[in-house]
């Protein structure tokens, strides 16, 4: 069985003040789960057990991957491999894509 989105950002609406997430795909090993930020909302630093793929679908902010902090905009793109430290903080409403892959 197939699932379709036609338009995936409507799955996350931003929340006044907050954070949304909804898982959207669990099952072989891979989680899916979108997420809406309003803006100045933060996930601080913590790690994953399994590596995830990071895709910003909307809006602007900041990731930090390890020491890093690079640019969040629409049509980045990160591997983070498990373990790693990484953050994230919205500088105006954000919706992102994170993939939680099989543990290596």
């Amino acid at each position: 069985m197939y699932r379709y989105l036609p338009d995936i950002q409507q799955e996350a609406a931003v929340q006044p003040d907050g954070i949304l997430s909804r898982v959207l795909h669990n099952k072989g090993g891979v989680r899916v789960v979108i997420f809406a930020f309003d803006a100045g909302q933060e996930l601080s630093e913590h790690t994953a057990s399994r590596p995830a793929i990071l895709q910003v679908l909307a809006g602007t902010g900041a990731l930090r991957l390890g020491a890093d902090e690079r640019e969040a905009r629409p049509g980045t793109w990160a591997y983070l491999p498990a373990g790693l430290v990484h953050a994230i903080r919205a500088e105006s409403p954000l919706t992102l894509l994170l993939t939680l892959l099989p543990k290596e």
